[in-house]
Order: structure tokens, then sequence, then C-alpha cells
């Protein structure tokens, strides 16, 4: 027996995700303990329709499959978005696509516009740049959903072009506005956002 036998798999899943703060949320691994919470939420058609992966009706073994997934892959780090309370409002998280680090997004109807989906970006984006040292991202957002874009855009990203993405909510593929952000442009932003503070 090794010393990991004994250990429930979820435990040591969490242990290896790094827990991510700001100044109103909390970004940690999921836990088995919060799929009503993420069923109540993501069972939304419009979070299914901007989404590639959530499907629509979305119930309880769906959130079970989610987590009980999430993190095997070790080119992923996904987490569940809390407010500091332990609130569940969301799930965000970087994975390769295309051999090329992504992120993706969502927020529950209620939380939306109060600039949560920002902030918990920004800290994905810190800590793929300055902790995991990748050199870029990549992200996109269904050209209908203008709030996705703008938070892209907030963050840094640029635009650089229109793609095709297989939703599975929709049974079909959708437009969807392409963005990059590269570490260069990150590490300026963040000098510049120093010395704002500073004067």
């Amino acid at each position: 027996m090794t010393g990991l036998e004994h250990v429930p798999s979820e435990t040591f899943r969490e242990r290896s995700i790094p827990v991510l703060e700001t100044a109103r949320l909390i970004l940690r691994a999921p836990r088995l303990g919060d799929a009503k919470a993420i069923t109540a939420l993501a069972n939304d058609r419009h979070i299914a329709e901007n989404t590639a992966r959530i499907p629509h009706p979305y119930k309880l073994t769906d959130a079970k499959d989610w987590i009980g997934g999430a993190n095997k892959n070790p080119d992923e780090e996904q987490y569940v978005i809390t407010l500091s309370d332990g609130t569940l409002i969301g799930a965000c998280g970087i994975e390769l696509r295309d051999e090329a680090p992504s992120i993706g997004y969502w927020l529950g109807q209620p939380h939306w516009r109060k600039g949560y989906a920002t902030e918990a970006v920004r800290a994905l984006i810190d800590h793929a740049f300055g902790d995991i040292e990748h050199e870029e991202l990549h992200a996109s957002a269904r050209v209908t959903n203008p709030a996705s874009r703008h938070v892209l855009e907030k963050c840094g990203f640029q635009w650089t072009g229109v793609g095709l993405c297989r939703i599975r909510a929709i049974h079909s593929s959708a437009p969807v506005d392409l963005f990059r952000l590269e570490r260069s442009i990150w590490a300026s932003l963040k000098s510049w956002g120093k010395m704002r503070r500073v004067r």
C-alpha cells in the first residue's frame, strides 16, 4: 500500500489545486458537497447556451459527474467560485484546448452584473501567468454574449477573430469571438496598475 491509497481521491485532488483569493471571492477545487448548489445555478438555459459543455436541463448527476472528473487531468485546473461567506456563485477553470491554455467561466444569474466574473477571471489570469508560467491564454465568447466579451476585454484579452464552437445545450455549433492574452501584455497591465496606485 502506498501513502496515497488510503487518502480519499476527492481530498487528494482538492489539495493539489491552489485556493485563489480576491477581495470578495474564493476560487477553490469543487467538492462533492457543492453538487446541489452547482445544479441549482447551472440549470439555466441562458448559462448552458453560452458555454460549450453544460447541458440543459442540468441535473444533479451532471454536477456530480463534473466534480468527479474535475482536476484529474494535470493540464487542467477547475474551480468553483464562492463569496467570502462560502456561497457558491459559479465556476471557472484553465485547460488545454488544441494544445493552447484556455480559460472558461460561468456565474449563476443572481450574481450577474456585480463585477464577480471580472474579479474571478483576473485571479485566474494572475495564477496562469504568475504561478503556472503560461506564455499566453485563450478564451472565447458567443457573439450573442456581449457581457462575456466585455469581461474578457476588461481583463486585457484582445480579439483575434471569429470561430465556431460546439454548444452542447443547443446540439449544434455557434459562432464565437476568439480572444488571446499574452504574458507581456499582462505584465504591462500589472505594472501600469501598480504605477496608478502609487500616484
